[in-house]
């Protein structure tokens, strides 16, 4: 295994988790590291990885922007052969790398390679533009799937999301006053972010569990 991975958790972990980073921040940002080590915490193998033009940004080529999500899709499938696992993997990433792995977890579905998907802040439309919707894939999605997303995430609030056309294959769990990093107001929903990512952590294990796999 490269060391383009950053790993976390038990070894002999029933499941494996691959999470992609968001688009504009990589895969060691604080919101990864801290839902990473919370999923760690409660028993998931979580591996991190990063998409070639975040990759780049630590190197003399400087920043480049990120492409469209759904180019990114081969990249994605190319870090879950590599990561190479025998048990059951989930596969999924915050706001923008939950994106990619949504648009090819059917596929990977079908072929036994993939036993979920997790998402944390699904970007379910840019913000300040809620009739772009990304969610036409997402109507007809097979693979068992987990949304966490915070309440007045501006990628896609509670008063918003219910109103989609979801397949009945994804749960949604909503953290309340959480925002796209899941992380409340914590002197308006009294929960602080580690209570959130205690719960979202709680919430995938079980739901993991549940997985026919």
């Amino acid at each position: 295994m490269s060391d383009r991975f950053l790993l976390q958790g038990p070894h002999d972990a029933r499941f494996t988790l691959l999470l992609a980073h968001g688009a504009g921040a990589p895969m060691d940002s604080a919101s990864m590291t801290s839902a990473a080590e919370a999923l760690a915490g409660v028993g998931f193998r979580v591996a991190r990885f990063e998409f070639a033009y975040m990759a780049a940004r630590r190197t003399a080529e400087g920043r480049k922007p990120p492409p469209r999500a759904e180019t990114l899709n081969p990249e994605y499938e190319a870090a879950i052969a590599e990561l190479g696992v025998s048990g059951p993997l989930i596969i999924g990433g915050k706001s923008m790398g939950g994106r990619v792995a949504s648009m090819i977890a059917d596929d990977l579905h079908r072929q036994g390679k993939v036993a979920g998907l997790l998402c944390l802040g699904y970007p379910f439309h840019p913000p300040g533009e809620p009739k772009k919707l990304r969610t036409a894939h997402l109507t007809r999605l097979a693979t068992s799937a987990l949304i966490c997303q915070g309440t007045r995430d501006e990628f896609g609030t509670r008063d918003e999301v219910p109103g989609y056309d979801l397949s009945d294959r994804i749960e949604i769990l909503w953290l309340e006053d959480g925002d796209h990093d899941l992380k409340p107001r914590k002197t308006i929903s009294g929960f602080s972010a580690a209570d959130h990512l205690a719960t979202m952590a709680k919430t995938a294990k079980a739901w993991a569990e549940r997985l026919q796999v």
